[in-house]
């Protein structure tokens, strides 16, 4: 095969991606995109979260490589939900509304991505804070030396702390500075002020102490989080650039992967990337899914089985049609799933939030009435020092210093980040500090069973039609249905299809009856596929009472056609560590219960095999929310555990929704709060290990944060605390807060 240069993709594809963007954020009216100065605005309506904002817009902003919009002198793309036009070099879309709408939108300037750009960021921070707070150590050390041991002038030990002064605040002046532009007040400006206090009161050495410490701590807080953005683009960095796309005549042409379209076949050479998520149809090979799901045993891969985008290809060529575009991809939507967690805020850091400018006013006025009430009403000298105590400014300056809360604000969310990070190198990814938290809560665990507490990967057993002689029949139709769904069944019965060479019939309609089956019309006539009460309840019921149930162990779905009826029997295996996590869950007080569809029988053999405490059966969609709130009315707090569009009403009206792998629905993935990536039931333990690890650090950190500066303010009003240890306290409980944290970062699975 020869290769052809690289054609750039149409801009409907990334159009497209745009478009579904805006059409999805209820709060956004309009996008302007102007490529060539890396510039895009967004017209919102109402209150909105600017950085969880900015974090779904930066994934699709990176599916829009600024090359191609340059490119493309027209916008040829028409829709009947958007106006597209373009302005003076900027595409515009906007939802229709009414002539005056647009009066009160307000327009926001959002950050255009660059590749790696929040990684090398945090790097180049951490690295500039490190130096600046060397020096100011260095010099720092050589002007304490320099007034204890040397007879030379007193300018010189001044001039050295003079340059550590600067160089430790340098970052929080200019902090300080932007904060008072937009006439807020922080952490920063507290400690410039500390520091400029101990100058005037001539203890230039202890305000230059605490500037160090103060950047020193500053440089371990980004530290932490280059460490947890490094961790967590490691995924990102995966996502594979380019594809081979084979041509009608035989040839290939490299093409960006957000050109592809479902249906393009692509060529896989041995340790190239599969580019998006498709099925081999031919060739071979063996598919390396770590960076996904975290399995270091290879994976072999036949034609029609599925793989997945950013998975590795290890040693044969295979050609795999495309199924999904690149933008909904499991790799993507997990990549998408962290960037947003790490917007998403605890209950317990909302908390930590409150710690802004009202504090800081709060601490001034504190620290300035007791300046008065030392000064005024106790008689202790303003601003000059005594062998016998210190001044009221000193002791005003020792107050400030102790009631600063660095430490406070960076207690949780050092430790939520540091957890994400965790969990997304090992297969467990939580969206958001609240998901960490809340699972450290759960008392009850519901589980699905298909998919979950079993492998999902059901296989054909047995096909039956009534009367006998129509099998053919009776797979052709399941496989023209079932070829429309997900469901694990669905799958079980399209790869026997395949392997039996039945193909599957167009569909003029097709429907899917939420907890029955599904209901489409061929060429032959409709046809129904799904439960048994499908048959049940139609005018061959009768007759079909008499047909026995499915054996133990065994799935079931009915056929129902004008003129054929039959079943398909699926069985489906346990997985093999389902019963060693239900019996950890047990040992630590948590109570489980299986929620499934199927048969009681079925169930209840299935659960006595696993141990499950509960097993109710025979559910719908519906059954299983009000087994939830009738688990929450009780006061439980309950986690949800599925992976089937079934399960996402009963994952959002759980307390903490778990969702089984990238593989499973889109539905069950926008529900969970966690997602286990490598199908493995295990990693349950490992996320609430990880949850209650976590919540332990945090509390811990509270303490340490909350503790220290209780005891010293309350010391400072007494005037037992020198400035110098109120700065070794206070900037060493914040040191010690940011590596309690980073600890979670080497936690064991």
């Amino acid at each position: 095969m020869s290769n052809s240069s690289p054609t750039p993709p149409d801009s409907s594809t990334w159009m497209e991606a745009v478009a579904d963007f805006l059409l999805e954020e209820p709060a956004v009216e309009a996008i302007r995109l102007n490529p060539e100065s890396k510039r895009v605005e967004m017209a919102t309506l109402g209150r909105v979260d600017g950085e969880l904002l900015q974090a779904k817009l930066t994934e699709v902003l990176r599916a829009v490589d600024a090359r191609w919009l340059q490119k493309t002198e027209a916008v040829p793309v028409h829709s009947a939900m958007l106006e597209v036009q373009q302005k003076d070099g900027a595409l515009v879309l906007e939802k229709p509304s009414c002539p005056t709408a647009p009066k009160f939108w307000k327009w926001r300037d959002f950050a255009w991505p660059e590749p790696d750009e929040m990684e090398q960021e945090s790097d180049d921070e951490w690295r500039m804070l490190a130096w600046q707070a060397a020096i100011c150590g260095v010099s720092l050390l050589a002007g304490y030396l320099a007034e204890r041991f040397s007879s030379g002038p007193a300018w010189v030990p001044q001039s050295l702390f003079a340059i550590a002064l600067v160089s430790g605040g340098w970052d929080a002046a200019k902090d300080a500075w932007e904060n008072l532009l937009e006439r807020r007040l922080d952490v920063h400006f507290l400690m410039l002020a500390v520091a400029l206090g101990a100058v005037a009161i001539g203890a230039w050495e202890e305000g230059a102490l605490l500037l160090f410490l103060f950047s020193t701590s500053g440089a371990l807080e980004h530290f932490v989080m280059y460490r947890t953005h490094r961790e967590i683009n490691a995924l990102t960095k995966s996502a594979p650039k380019m594809a081979h796309v084979l041509l009608p005549d035989g040839t290939t042409e490299d093409r960006g992967v957000q050109g592809l379209r479902v249906g393009d076949v692509i060529v896989v050479k041995p340790d190239e990337l599969f580019a998006v998520d498709g099925t081999v149809i031919s060739g071979s090979t063996a598919a390396d899914e770590s960076t996904l799901t975290g399995e270091a045993v290879p994976i072999t891969k036949e034609t029609g089985a599925s793989i997945y985008g950013g998975t590795l290809n290890q040693w044969g060529m295979v050609q795999v049609r495309v199924d999904r575009p690149a933008t909904q991809s499991a790799l993507a939507k997990i990549i998408t799933l962290i960037q947003t967690a790490q917007h998403l805020r605890a209950p317990s850091q909302r908390f930590t939030d409150r710690f802004g400018t009202r504090y800081t006013i709060l601490t001034l006025s504190i620290v300035a009435l007791m300046f008065f009430v030392w000064w005024l009403g106790f008689g202790i000298p303003p601003f000059e020092n005594t062998v016998v105590s210190k001044s009221s400014f000193y002791r005003a300056m020792t107050l400030l210093v102790v009631m600063s809360p660095c430490a406070l604000v960076l207690s949780i969310p050092s430790a939520i980040l540091a957890a994400i990070a965790w969990g997304a190198r090992r297969g467990v990814l939580f969206r958001g500090g609240a998901a960490i938290e809340k699972l450290a809560e759960v008392d009850v665990i519901a589980m699905d069973k298909t998919g979950t507490l079993t492998e999902g990967e059901l296989k054909v057993a047995k096909i039956e039609s009534f009367p006998a002689g129509r099998e053919n029949d009776v797979l052709r139709i399941a496989v023209s249905l079932e070829a429309n769904s997900n469901h694990p069944i669905a799958r079980a019965i399209t790869r026997h299809g395949q392997a039996q060479g039945i193909a599957a019939e167009k569909l003029a309609e097709f429907q899917s009856i939420a907890g029955q089956g599904l209901r489409g019309r061929t060429a032959g006539g409709l046809s129904y596929v799904g439960r048994r009460e499908l048959v049940k309840d139609s005018a061959l019921g009768e007759v079909l009472a008499q047909v026995p149930d499915a054996p133990l162990g065994f799935s079931e779905v009915w056929v129902l056609h004008e003129q054929i009826v039959g079943r398909v029997l699926l069985k489906d295996e346990i997985r093999a560590g389902s019963r060693a996590v239900l019996e950890q869950l047990a040992a630590e007080g948590v109570r489980t219960i299986m929620l499934t569809g199927d048969r009681r029988a079925a169930a209840i053999e299935v659960g006595e095999k696993l141990g499950i405490a509960e097993v109710r059966a025979g559910l719908h969609p519906e059954d299983k929310v009000a087994v939830i709130r009738e688990l929450t009315q009780a006061g439980r707090k309950v986690a949800m555990v599925g992976d089937g569009v079934n399960d996402a009403p009963s994952l959002a009206a759980a307390y903490v929704s778990v969702a089984m792998g990238a593989r499973g629905s889109d539905a069950a993935l926008e529900q969970s709060d966690v997602v286990l990536m490598q199908d493995k039931i295990e990693k349950l333990l490992s996320a609430r290990r990880i949850s209650q690890r976590a919540r332990r650090i945090i509390q811990q950190n509270l303490i340490i944060s909350l503790g220290s500066v209780i005891v010293m303010a309350v010391a400072s009003l007494f005037g037992i605390v020198p400035l110098t240890l109120g700065v070794l306290t206070h900037e060493g409980s914040t040191v010690v807060v940011c590596l309690n944290s980073l600890r979670l970062l080497f936690e064991k699975e």
